[in-house]
C-alpha cells in the first residue's frame, strides 16, 4: 500500500548521517541521493516501501507537524534498544524510552523519538 514515506529537514546531510546510521542497523541501504533528497529501503526491489528525508519540494523551510509518526517494524527487542542508543548518540530526542507498552497489546515493544528535525519515529515489535 505505501510506495514511500518522507520526511523534511532542514540539513540534508545531517539527516544523511543520521537515517544511514538508523537504516544500516537495520539491514537497508541508501537507495538515492542527489542535493534535494535522499532515499533508503530495498534497491533491487523497487515495489518495496521505502522512506525519504529531504528539502521541501517548495523550496519553504520544512515543518513538523504534531501527530504524524513513521512507525519501523523491528524483529527483536535487542536491536529496537540498540537503534535507539544509535539515534540517541546522533542527535535524536527521546519521546519515550524503549519498552513493553501494555496498553497496545500484548509484548508490544517500542521505543519513540525525534530525528534532528524533531521528525517522530518508532521502532516496534
Amino acid at each position: 500500500m505505501i510506495g514511500y514515506t518522507m520526511v523534511g529537514t532542514k540539513d540534508l546531510d545531517r539527516a544523511v548521517v543520521f537515517y544511514d546510521a538508523i537504516f544500516t542497523e537495520m539491514g537497508f541501504t541508501r537507495c538515492f541521493k542527489d542535493d534535494q533528497v535522499s532515499f533508503w529501503g530495498d534497491k533491487v526491489n523497487v515495489e518495496a516501501p521505502r522512506f525519504a528525508t529531504g528539502y521541501p519540494f517548495n523550496g519553504e523551510i520544512a515543518n513538523v507537524g504534531n501527530g504524524g509518526m513513521t512507525a519501523f517494524l523491528i524483529d527483536s527487542t535487542v536491536k529496537i534498544d540498540r537503534l535507539y542508543a544509535i539515534a540517541m548518540g546522533l542527535g535524536g530526542s527521546d519521546e519515550g524510552p524503549p519498552g513493553l507498552r501494555p496498553h497496545y497489546g500484548k509484548g508490544f515493544y517500542a521505543a519513540y523519538l525525534r530525528d534532528p528535525d524533531g521528525n517522530k519515529i518508532a521502532f516496534v515489535c
